[in-house]
């Protein structure tokens, strides 16, 4: 037991923190790089899915957009045999592009919350619980409205069977994302981009900010045991 508590231990035990320290922090834009091409492979791969997802929810629905083309699909194997077979197989992967651009939504949010977090704790010494939940629901507020647009332009695409461009042939390409959203624009205003946000909010917003307070408690509680409360201060 002396031996484990030695000065020679201690050495060995503060070079090894300081040096994983280190090549953490060296390694660790590539741990960032590495997750967001985690979140790339992860719209590539379930792009696919969430396409004949849409299309299936969407089946049946009454539509007084005269642009959008009724489908029939028997089920989901069905689905993809048609969107392959009329469409071609590419059509699996409308809006690829607006989904990655999506990826950025989680930084966005933090971004602001952290801010806000930051903005706060200069004016006092610790957030209640109301604090947290409140910057928590604005942080994902902002991010949802600001990315609103491409989820839309997601929605439209993933849906495939909208005829808008002059010659009136169905939409199925990522090259179409600002020709829709200038579209969009042009029929309905700006707000078009907006329609539906006020559902989104209350779906997403509400959840965030409980999850933002989960966090903060969590994090404190575990902080608190591990007898470093202090260090939770900024």
């Amino acid at each position: 037991m002396p031996s484990v508590l030695s000065y020679e231990s201690l050495v060995h035990a503060v070079a090894g923190a300081v040096g994983s320290v280190t090549a953490m922090t060296v390694f660790f834009p590539l741990d960032t790089a590495r997750l967001r091409l985690q979140g790339v492979v992860n719209v590539l791969l379930t792009t696919p899915l969430w396409v004949v997802n849409t299309r299936l929810k969407l089946q049946g629905a009454k539509f007084r957009n005269e642009d959008i083309v009724p489908t029939n699909y028997k089920g989901i194997i069905d689905a993809f045999h048609q969107i392959i077979r009329d469409e071609g197989i590419m059509a699996l992967w409308n809006g690829t592009f607006p989904s990655l651009l999506l990826v950025f939504n989680p930084a966005i949010q933090f971004m602001f919350y952290e801010g806000l977090k930051r903005q706060l704790l200069k004016k006092r010494a610790k957030l209640s619980s109301l604090d947290v939940f409140i910057i928590g629901a604005i942080s994902k507020a902002i991010a949802t409205t600001v990315t609103y647009p491409l989820q839309t332009v997601q929605s439209i695409l993933r849906f495939g069977r909208h005829r808008l461009n002059p010659e009136n042939r169905t939409l199925g390409s990522l090259r179409n994302v600002l020709y829709l959203l200038h579209q969009r624009v042009k029929r309905f205003g700006i707000m078009g981009l907006y329609k539906g946000l006020e559902a989104k909010l209350l779906q997403t917003v509400l959840t965030a900010a409980l999850m933002f307070l989960v966090y903060e408690k969590l994090t404190a509680a575990t902080f608190t045991v591990m007898g470093l409360k202090s260090a939770r201060k900024h």
